[in-house]
């Protein structure tokens, strides 16, 4: 069982203390049968369906008006669900992060047509910004909206990496729309599966599959109405919803982490090497030290993340920048430390922590791999002592 002492640290209320008791204890009865590595799609919309009737993915998409995300509440969902499986945790996140933009953005109208499915698991959403040459460097965007009359847009060009891609019910595609140059000409819209003009050109098969795909779009004629925000807003959209995400892609990594701890400890203890466990020896308690700090420390800086954005900050860019790229790279680590010591039965396949191998590499990319993170952070650090030198001139 996961380390739950962490719950007693301050930056948590007794709602969500209540919330991880309750959806550990849920996912340690369900999760584990909904999942067949052999047909991905089907795992994930039985995932998302179980989640929505179990009223989890309330937290993923909060219905009331003006209501928005808890993200420590999201944290602690993607934790509990990756420390089963990245599966499920990638079926929450991916609930919210696709949902993301009309929680934050949307009218009472979207909100009111597309948020009801999503969180009652009966409708899967997805987020579509990453391009071939536009990933990183959302700016270069290349996918146009162009006015089709007074009242649609029509899309023309192709998306990439989009998680969810081909099973998704409806998409938010970000296009680059003409009222500025570079990111402040980017606009959003809700596009719905099966519009004439839009496709699933290509499934994408990774190392930890999931459903991941290609989307092209050929004159594809959208309702202006259906535009998320005023036009120009894409970016601010999009940098918007990953700042609440980011936090949860170390929560996921968080709890991949700690089923590897677990996991490693459970070996080190029962492999007997040269007579005594391995436990025994100084180096596997070197390395089991190691990784227990890692845990904790990351736990901390996700957590401050989040707790600082619900505490009403208009945004935590350093924070979660900090919180993703510290906690994926330290979750590699830790997964490492417990393949080496599952020996040459950490490789194989169907062991947990070749698994956890697998699944953890995507998450050092996505969402701002760990150099764009170091970039973002240091930005802030100058930005922030510009500002302070600024004020003491003006004192």
């Amino acid at each position: 069982m996961a380390d739950r002492s962490f719950l007693t640290w301050p930056f948590f209320e007794d709602g969500h203390r209540a919330f991880a008791e309750e959806i550990a204890t849920w996912a340690d009865d369900n999760v584990g049968p909904l999942v067949d590595h052999h047909d991905i799609d089907k795992s994930c919309q039985s995932i998302v369906a179980a989640l929505g009737a179990s009223g989890w993915l309330k937290a993923a998409a909060p219905l009331g008006a003006g209501e928005s995300h808890d993200v420590r509440t999201l944290c602690l969902a993607r934790e509990t669900l990756a420390y089963h499986t990245g599966l499920a945790d990638f079926a929450f996140a991916m609930q919210g992060l696709g949902s993301g933009p009309v929680v934050l953005a949307g009218t009472p109208e979207q909100r009111a047509k597309y948020l009801p499915g999503v969180a009652d698991g009966t409708a899967i959403p997805a987020f579509a910004l990453s391009e071939e040459d536009a990933g990183s460097d959302v700016a270069a965007m290349a996918t146009t909206a162009e006015p089709d009359g007074n009242d649609h847009v029509r899309l023309n060009g192709a998306k990439t990496w989009i998680s969810n891609g081909g099973i998704a019910d409806w998409y938010v595609v970000f296009a680059r729309s003409g009222e500025a140059p570079g990111a402040r000409g980017l606009s959003a819209y809700l596009v719905e599966a099966g519009t004439p003009g839009f496709e699933v050109a290509e499934r994408i098969d990774v190392i930890a599959p999931h459903p991941l795909a290609t989307l092209e779009f050929d004159g594809c004629r959208v309702p202006i109405e259906n535009r998320i925000g005023g036009g120009g807003d894409g970016f601010k959209v999009a940098m918007a919803t990953l700042d609440i995400f980011r936090s949860t892609v170390g929560a996921a990594a968080l709890g991949f982490a700690r089923r590897a701890l677990d996991e490693g400890l459970a070996r080190a203890r029962s492999r007997q090497i040269f007579g005594a466990p391995l436990a025994d020896l100084q180096l596997t308690q070197a390395g089991l030290a190691d990784m227990a700090t890692g845990v904790d420390a990351a736990a901390l800086l996700i957590y401050r993340s989040a707790w600082t954005k619900d505490q009403g900050a208009a945004r935590v860019t350093r924070e979660a920048s900090m919180a993703k790229m510290f906690a994926t790279e330290t979750a590699q680590t830790v997964i490492d430390r417990a393949v080496q010591i599952f020996g040459g039965l950490g490789v194989k396949s169907g062991v947990k922590v070749e698994e956890l191998y697998r699944e953890i590499r995507a998450l050092r990319i996505y969402e701002g791999a760990t150099e764009v993170q170091k970039v973002v952070i240091a930005r802030e650090l100058v930005k922030a002592a510009e500002a302070a030198d600024a004020a003491a001139a003006a004192r």
